[in-house]
This record gives structure tokens, C-alpha cells and sequence, in this order.
């Protein structure tokens, strides 16, 4: 309670509010009113007498008097029984429907109210970008190796051997990424951990293989209703339809858009297999369907990488023959593994920030230390961002053979070949885009946050199906 005065035997509570009088009847909203009467009811079953509160509007300088009525106090009975009612369900209650409260929730990005009201209903209804296009905080990398990152206040400090190498407020901080060796105090992990902000550690090379984070998400029911979805075939194989016929629609969509001569055969094989990941009967012949698309598309790969003049294709560095990893062969294949795993970390903090376990999948089965879910959620955007990230620093010329360094038959990037790399998937990850069927533009950085919670709203059964995201 903001404040409680007492004359004459009797308290009053009194709450204030920052705004103006309402023009409504009684000189108040029902929230507010019922908000009072709650604390008039504590305040007289700790036996004082109370018959009435007080609402303070601060831009007014008004003050409202509401007695508690027999009608209010019914009312306010009623809805604190729903309200414990609400907090015992292992179910959310549902969002409201195009409501002015929404805009300045607190919580609209995670209860995305006019999405879910959309995807329910099954029709096309104008949806109101509630939240911010882009996120205010931005990830900070470290790869100088021997680097310490520490605390300073309200700041994180990167230094070497007692020089400092840079700065960043916690407050625009949304991850910290660290390569190889690089060591973080514990000043540093309890300030981030305490303000949810993931530490994810990469090898030297860029194999993303751990991540430090607080005490996790606290919905253990979204993460009952995963773990139930991953034991029944049928609801887990619903899911991976979804990715893999996203994942394949929109490999379709960058050869068409990047592709020099691209086949009409391809085209036509391409959308094919994904009308057949719609109806796929089982999990090994979704597989099957993924793989043969893969092949497809990775074969017409190279028309979309610009050969630059003068260069014969044998002898060209970013000729692109067939993809390979663990180790990748080649400067192409090289990217396209540190540009994934890239991604896959910013995956699995939607993920988490969602409430999921990462590591259990519905399409990517069980194996020790493998994010499933997280490469579920990836598998729509290998193309849009990092396959696009990838071509875009090969042909803008942003990487040079220089930034490759080849050990044996392994190519890898090097420290500064890498500091390229992320800031142009970064510039992709923050680049807008407009939702395909919510209209409004966000950055793919929100979309990996809207698509995580949207599985949520499915697996909870607030939405028929899960949408997989398609660009147009």
C-alpha cells in the first residue's frame, strides 16, 4: 500500500497514480478501483475499519474518494478467485483481444497478443507491432586471447595484461561471446547472471560448445508441455514438418533471388519437396526430404557467389564445389560453419529466453550436447541469414583469401577474418524485415525471439499449428 491514514477510529488507504482523472463514472478505471477495495479488505481482516480508499492523480493533483461498496466488494472477490484460479493453472490465461492496455505492457513481447489472437482465429486481422523493431543491447565479442573481462560499476571492462581494450555498459548488453581463451571474473558472471545476460563461450575457432547464464527461465510448465511433445510422435513430427518445409521454401527463395542462371528444374524440385515435408508420414522420410532438398540447393550453391574478373574458376578461392564440415575443406565451406554457429548460439538464447531446454528437440532427436531444439528453430533461417551473410561478405569482397589460414586439409578464419564475419551477420541479424503474416517490420534478431515463443504458444495449444517464418 502507497499510503494508509487513519482519523476517527477508521484507516483509508490511499494509492497514488502518475496520470489524470479519468472521465468515467466514479472518477476511476475498474483495475484501480478493485486494486483499492483489495487493500481496504487486508486492512479490515487485520481489524481496522475501513469503508473507503483514496486514489492520488498526480497530473491532476486530484484526489478521488471510492467507497467499498457491497457491489465493489463482490466484485473484487470474484476477480481475486480468478486470479488464484489463473496462478494454479499449468496453462497461461488467454491474451486479451485488440486491448489499449497492451501497448504499454510490460509483457507484450512475451504474451504477443494480437499474433496469437491472429493464429487462433485462422483469418487475416490487422496485428499491431507492440514492441521495439530492434533491440536497444547488443552482444560484445571477445577473441583477444588472454583477454580478462571484468566489472567496473555498471560496466564491463576488457582488458590484456593491465591495458584496457574496451567498454560496455551492461545495461545494452545482451550477451557476451567469448573465443578461446578468455577469461571472465566472477565479479563479472554474478553481475551478468543476475541480470539474465547469457556468457557463450566458443573454441578458438569458433565451435560454439557452452553457455553461462543465471538460474533459467521460470516456466517449467512450457518446458513440461516440450518434453511430452518430444515423446509423442505425432506432435513432434507435426513441428518438424513445419521447419523443414520452412527451411526449404526459403532456400528456394535465395536461389530465386541471388542466383544468376538458376534451373526452372531446381525451382520446380525444390517446391516439391517442400509440399512433400507438409505430408510426410513419418520422421525418416522428413529426413529423407531434407536431405535430397539440401543437395539440390547446395548444387546450385556457387551460382550465387560473383566470381570476380580476371580469376579462372580452379584457381578461385571461393569456388564452392559441395558442402562439407568437421573440418571444412575449403573458404566457402569454412564460413558457412562459423556463420551456423553463430547462429545456433542466437537460437538457443531465444530459446531460453523463451522458456525452453534448448538440447530437447522435437525434430533433432536426443544426442549428448546437442542444442535439438535450437537447431530446430535455426533450420528455417540457415538460409535468410547465415547462408545471406555468407554470400554477401564473398561478394562484396568484405573477406580475402588473406583472412584464411589452412592447416592440413582444414580451413579456418583468422582472428581478424572473423571480426569480419560477425559484424556482417550482425548487420543481417539487425537488418529489418516484414513479418509475412503479421505485416509490421522487425530485425531478424526479433524474429528468432517472435518464432521461439510462437512454438510455445503451440505446444500450449493457443495456436493450431506453428507458422514457420517464409520471407516473401
Amino acid at each position: 500500500m502507497d499510503l494508509v491514514e487513519a482519523t476517527e477510529g477508521k484507516v483509508c488507504p490511499v494509492e497514488y497514480k502518475r496520470g489524470k482523472v479519468p472521465e468515467v463514472e466514479g472518477g476511476a478505471w475498474e483495475p484501480e478501483k478493485v486494486q483499492l477495495c483489495a487493500q481496504g479488505l487486508i486492512l479490515r481482516d487485520g481489524g481496522y475499519a475501513c469503508d473507503e480508499g483514496t486514489i492520488y492523480y498526480a497530473e491532476s493533483n486530484r484526489r478521488v474518494v471510492i467507497p467499498f461498496t457491497e457491489e465493489l466488494i463482490q466484485r473484487t472477490e470474484e476477480v481475486a478467485r480468478r486470479a488464484r484460479d489463473a496462478a494454479s493453472s499449468p496453462l497461461i490465461p488467454p491474451p486479451l483481444s485488440d486491448s489499449p492496455k497492451c501497448p504499454r505492457c510490460s509483457l507484450v513481447q512475451v504474451c504477443l497478443p494480437d499474433e496469437v489472437n491472429m493464429l487462433a482465429a485462422g483469418q487475416a486481422e490487422d496485428v499491431r507491432r507492440l514492441f521495439p523493431a530492434r533491440s536497444d543491447s547488443l552482444p560484445v565479442y571477445v577473441q583477444e586471447q588472454g583477454a580478462v573481462v571484468g566489472k567496473s560499476g555498471e560496466l564491463l571492462t576488457i582488458a590484456k595484461q593491465g591495458q584496457e581494450l574496451g567498454r560496455a555498459r551492461l545495461i545494452d548488453t545482451s550477451q557476451l561471446c567469448v573465443f578461446g581463451r578468455v577469461m571472465v571474473t566472477p565479479d563479472a558472471v554474478r553481475a551478468m547472471s543476475e541480470r539474465e545476460i547469457p556468457i557463450c563461450h566458443f573454441s578458438y575457432g569458433g565451435w560454439f560448445y557452452a553457455m553461462t547464464q543465471g538460474l533459467g527461465h521460470k516456466n517449467v510448465g512450457l518446458r513440461v508441455l516440450q518434453f511430452g511433445a518430444h515423446g509423442d510422435d505425432g506432435k513432434a513430427l507435426q513441428a518438424s514438418r513445419a521447419f523443414v518445409a520452412g527451411k526449404i521454401k526459403n532456400c528456394r527463395t535465395m536461389l530465386r533471388r541471388n542466383h544468376s542462371d538458376v534451373s526452372p528444374v531446381v525451382l520446380r524440385e525444390l517446391n516439391r519437396l517442400a509440399i512433400d515435408a507438409i505430408g510426410a508420414e513419418n520422421a525418416g522420410t522428413l529426413l529423407g526430404i531434407e536431405g535430397a532438398a539440401a543437395k539440390a540447393y547446395f548444387e546450385s550453391f556457387s551460382g550465387m557467389i560473383k566470381r570476380r574478373d580476371g580469376e579462372a574458376r580452379l584457381e578461385w578461392a571461393f569456388d564452392f564445389r559441395e558442402r562439407n564440415r568437421r573440418p571444412p575443406l575449403d573458404p566457402v565451406n569454412s564460413l558457412l560453419s562459423f556463420v551456423y554457429a553463430l547462429l545456433a548460439k542466437d537460437v538457443t538464447v531465444a530459446a531460453l529466453s523463451a522458456g525452453f531446454d534448448p538440447y530437447l528437440g522435437l525434430y533433432h532427436k536426443l544426442r549428448y550436447g546437442r542444442p535439438g531444439l535450437a537447431l530446430d528453430l535455426m533450420e528455417e533461417f540457415r538460409p535468410l541469414i547465415a547462408d545471406s551473410t555468407v554470400l554477401s561478405v564473398i561478394n562484396t569482397e568484405e573477406v580475402q583469401t588473406s583472412d584464411f589460414v589452412r592447416r592440413a586439409s582444414a580451413v579456418a578464419l583468422t582472428p581478424s577474418g572473423r571480426r569480419k564475419v560477425i559484424e556482417a551477420y550482425h548487420r543481417r541479424l539487425e537488418s529489418l524485415v516484414t513479418h509475412p503474416l503479421f505485416g509490421y517490420t522487425i530485425s531478424y534478431n526479433r524474429v528468432l525471439e517472435v518464432q521461439a515463443r510462437l512454438l510455445g504458444r503451440w505446444l500450449s495449444g493457443e495456436i493450431p499449428v506453428y507458422p514457420a517464418f517464409c520471407t516473401r
